[in-house]
């Protein structure tokens, strides 16, 4: 199953400028909670990190509550300064499908 929200915001820790993304959570395993999903990305709203911290700890905590079998997180960030940043961390071998999103 692949499942994406387009509701996350982080904050810059640098300039606390507000970083907006698509993030697309793709895995197989026990089915996850959608509703807890959501709440979870929507937590990051006040948190300052850069763009691959916040993949990564998305991946840690989803790995660690889900119990997946496979499983991979990627972020679609808007540009800023004109710079694509699309970190992803992943269990498969295989890097995702590079391509912008609507909002990019």
């Amino acid at each position: 199953e692949t499942l994406y929200s387009e509701i996350f915001r982080s904050l810059c820790p640098v300039t606390s400028q507000p970083d907006f993304a698509t993030i697309i959570v793709s895995y197989s395993g026990p089915k996850i909670d959608r509703r807890g999903l959501l709440e979870y990305v929507a937590s990051f709203r006040e948190h300052q990190d850069f763009h691959e911290a916040c993949v990564e700890r998305l991946f840690v905590d989803i790995a660690g509550r889900c119990l997946c079998d496979r499983l991979t997180v990627s972020a679609r960030f808007l540009r800023r300064g004109g710079i694509d940043i699309n970190p992803w961390r992943s269990t498969d071998g295989a890097s995702p499908a590079i391509g912008r999103m609507w909002r990019q």
